[in-house]
């Protein structure tokens, strides 16, 4: 079915390289685009999918998903990670090294691909570490790693402290034009942290960070490329206080991009209230302030990628006290519809989210997708962004279940999702 010609009719187009949203047709042809416009539509011969006025746009590429292969296959696996990503609109997950063991060797990566290749619905990209065991002393075989398909390295959120280890693996990268993606806390200051230091966490009795742990740990980043100049991506930025460092970073030419996960873009440090440790994340969730000083800062193209940061957790390691619970949320079936949060509420418009979502991801990895145009691939997405729906984590696809949005109101349904043309979710 993927390799004969598809024709989406009466569909609204969002196209994040024109940031317009408007009404029109797009072709595809044995998994291609083929073309697209406005107006009075060609004839064809194929299948057609009369999108009836709902939005469709390139399919999102996440960057920074976690699957527990190798290692903890109940948490998540690949056919789960595939199915969960595909009823979200995400075509491409670009998944972690953090896994028992670590994606540290050619061997591990190359058994990763296969299991990805033959088990998940969906486009999935491996990173690897960037240090063996992601213990932070000795690099890991970059140029090996590469070869073997790795699209990027980093240790997750495990900060590399040895600056020296640290900058021998960034220049070693450069000289190989590899992709680094870092964490940027300051490992210290942030260790056992729960909240974000201010009144909330001191009344609520939890461990605490300072924002600027997030500032120092850029800063150092900043320097270091610098010093090498390494393209590197920050993996979250979360806080007001990192946000001049990385406008001067880029203002001053180095290659760097920061993302951040639509957790923090959506909820804010008083949602652990009640220490619900589904809410707990990594880094803490900010305060409001920091929660709008981040939106604006999508909104303008300074953060480019906005993730899911999905990370599996099953309920033993969640059900623990606050301070002991393990932290992360799933994110790929709820990464659109909480997205959509920030498009109700009129703080960013649909071809900006895409923006952040599918084109700047696949274009900081180098990837034709993330686009409308002829020649990409179709990875599509399909959806009506105003359907009300009230989420039911046991309805999520993913083995594991700890996602914050339990019993939230949200709008926003994925309604068809096609992976080089064919359709991987919704349809008969």
């Amino acid at each position: 079915m993927g390799m004969s010609e598809i024709f989406f009719t009466n569909a609204r187009l969002i196209d994040p390289v024109t940031l317009t949203d408007a009404p029109g047709w797009l072709r595809v042809a044995k998994g291609k685009i083929v073309d697209s416009g406005d107006g009075k539509a060609p004839e064809t011969k194929g299948e057609v999918v009369d999108c009836g006025g709902l939005c469709l746009a390139p399919g999102i590429v996440d960057i920074g998903v976690k699957v527990s292969e190798p290692g903890e296959r109940h948490k998540e696996s690949f056919r789960s990670a595939g199915k969960a990503a595909a009823a979200g609109g995400v075509t491409t997950i670009v998944t972690r090294p953090d896994t028992t063991p670590a994606i540290d060797s050619p061997e591990i990566l190359e058994f990763v691909a296969r299991r990805a290749a033959t088990e998940a619905i969906v486009n999935v990209l491996p990173m690897a570490a960037l240090t063996k065991g992601r213990a932070g002393r000795e690099m890991t075989e970059i140029g090996f790693l590469q070869d073997a398909g790795a699209v990027a390295f980093t240790d997750c959120d495990r900060v590399v402290a040895d600056t020296k280890v640290y900058a021998r693996a960034l220049t070693y990268a450069r000289s190989l034009g590899a992709l680094v993606i870092g964490h940027v806390q300051e490992p210290i200051l942030s260790e056992g942290a729960a909240a974000t230091k201010g009144k909330f966490a001191s009344l609520r009795g939890l461990p605490d960070v300072s924002p600027m742990a997030e500032r120092m740990g850029l800063d150092r980043d900043i320097s270091l490329l610098e010093m090498t100049g390494a393209r590197y991506h920050a993996d979250q930025i979360t806080t007001a206080r990192a946000l001049p460092a990385l406008e001067r970073a880029k203002r001053n030419g180095l290659d760097i991009t920061a993302g951040v996960g639509v957790h923090h873009l959506t909820l804010n440090e008083f949602d652990v209230a009640d220490y619900r440790t589904f809410f707990k994340l990594k880094p803490p969730l900010r305060a409001e302030s920091d929660r709008i000083a981040v939106i604006e800062a999508v909104e303008s193209g300074l953060i480019d990628i906005i993730c899911s940061m999905h990370t599996p957790q099953d309920e033993e390691s969640k059900r623990l006290p606050f301070e002991e619970a393990a932290s992360g949320a799933v994110g790929l079936q709820t990464l659109l519809p909480a997205a959509l949060r920030l498009y109700h509420a009129e703080q960013i418009d649909l071809p900006k989210l895409f923006r952040a979502m599918s084109l700047n991801p696949a274009r900081r990895l180098g990837l034709p997708s993330g686009r409308l145009m002829a020649d990409c691939p179709a990875d599509l997405v399909l959806f009506d962004p105003d359907a009300p729906f009230v989420l039911n984590r046991d309805d999520l696809l993913s083995k594991s279940k700890n996602t914050p949005f339990d019993g939230a109101r949200m709008q926003g349904k994925v309604i068809g999702t096609w992976v080089g043309g064919k359709r991987v979710f919704g349809g008969a």
